[in-house]
């Protein structure tokens, strides 16, 4: 079944352009050329909408789409949650919208941002982030549409990956490179307590099934901090209680724990092996190379604003939780 962006490559214009030339968008100014470049291409290529729209897209095309990301630090400074929005973003194109606006947790935190920002009608929103509770029942109360990537809240709907099996894949990985000693490396969420983490979880039951020993010394809270990641490694190494094997709950983390590592003098994966979670780009050029659990952030995106346009244009079946698959990605690090 051919797509809309080839239909898009094929007429030589954007996707955006297909969408609405193809749902009749009389709001939208294009020639009567361009018009027909797109309907001549969707022909050629035997392109149909998809049959379960429910609301003409032209309705759509006025709508407003936020989204929350979760960082602690600067807004674009995390390529995971790029990726994911890169994601959401294509897709948004593809329907003739966009990203209206983009906001962090911390910055909701503040009672001033938060009213700023939904002072005025909402349709949909992207939800990177668990939020507190307060903030959380505000965005119910004035936000119609809400979608979560990887929330904690069981009310909308989810999409993500089993934070849990992607743990154990990674320790049984390292369980099956002759490691005992592992180490686990993440940060603590809104609950403040690392343990209660779905992917420490995974980690603590996958070694305890193996027999083997978890020691509280090795399992490190960096609160997603590189500089702090940084810091506890070094404190580790010169302590000489240094695991075989660390499993970080984060490509960006694990890159930290790499440098700590080599700042130390410690030889990866000969001294102590190290793999991280995401398989963000630059992971594969990390020194050695990260070995990773790959997730499809980009997809995530994609699904999550497939799943908020069900619902805009009338979906009222119960919220549902996405998983995405995921798959381990070798490299030099183990």
């Amino acid at each position: 079944m051919s797509t809309i962006r080839e239909v898009a490559h094929l007429a030589n214009v954007s996707t955006a352009t297909v969408s609405r030339v193809l749902n009749n968008d009389s709001t939208y100014k294009i020639t009567e050329e361009t018009r027909a470049k797109v309907i001549q291409a969707a022909s050629q290529l035997n392109y149909r909408i998809h049959p379960n729209a429910k609301r003409p897209l032209r309705e759509l095309s006025n709508m407003k789409i936020g989204c929350v990301l979760s960082v602690t630090k600067d807004k674009y400074n995390d390529p995971y949650f790029m990726s994911i929005l890169s994601g959401a973003e294509e897709r948004l194109l593809a329907e003739g919208l966009d990203v209206a606006f983009i906001r962090t947790g911390a910055e909701l935190d503040e009672k001033h941002i938060l009213l700023n920002t939904f002072n005025e009608p909402i349709t949909g929103l992207i939800l990177m982030e668990t939020l507190n509770h307060e903030t959380y029942e505000y965005l119910r109360k004035h936000v119609p549409y809400i979608v979560g990537i990887d929330t904690e809240r069981w009310d909308i709907d989810n999409v993500g990956y089993d934070h849990h099996h992607v743990a154990s894949m990674a320790v049984s990985h390292l369980i099956e490179k002759g490691h005992t000693k592992i180490g686990f490396i993440g940060g603590s969420g809104l609950r403040g307590n690392i343990r209660e983490s779905q992917r420490y979880r995974g980690y603590y039951s996958t070694m305890h099934a193996a027999g083997l020993t978890v020691n509280p010394d090795w399992v490190i809270d960096c609160l997603w901090d590189e500089a702090k990641c940084i810091e506890k490694v070094d404190e580790l190494c010169k302590s000489s209680r240094l695991p075989t094997a660390f499993f970080v709950a984060s490509d960006l983390m694990a890159m930290a724990a790499l440098n700590g590592l080599y700042n130390n003098g410690v030889a990866v994966p000969d001294e102590t092996a190290v793999i991280g979670l995401s398989n963000i780009e630059m992971s594969k050029y990390s020194n050695p190379p990260l070995t990773t659990i790959h997730v499809p952030t980009k997809e995530i995106g994609m699904v999550a604003v497939d799943l908020l346009l069900e619902r805009i244009k009338g979906s009222t079946v119960l919220a549902k939780r996405v998983s995405l698959p995921t798959n381990l990605i070798v490299r030099s690090s183990t």
